[in-house]
């Protein structure tokens, strides 16, 4: 999963050198933290949020063989 994120997040972003994917599990969730350029998180958010909403939907329909529930945080 954190591969599929990196490689999407970096296809947007003009700093590639700073996309930073973290991902925290617990038992009950998994929590994908995404870091880029401060400049660059314009572009990973989208106009109202619909680049990060799709960034979510794919990584929830990915996710969901495992059952358990999936957040993509982006920044700090």
């Amino acid at each position: 999963m954190k591969e599929l994120v990196e490689y999407i997040v970096r296809s947007l972003v003009e700093n590639k050198d700073a996309v930073s994917v973290a991902i925290e599990e617990s038992e009950e969730e998994t929590i994908v933290r995404v870091n880029v350029a401060d400049e660059d998180m314009g572009r990973v958010i989208g106009k109202n949020g619909k680049v990060a909403s799709s960034i979510r939907t794919i990584v929830k329909s990915f996710a969901g063989k495992d059952r358990r529930k999936t957040f993509v945080k982006f920044g700090d």
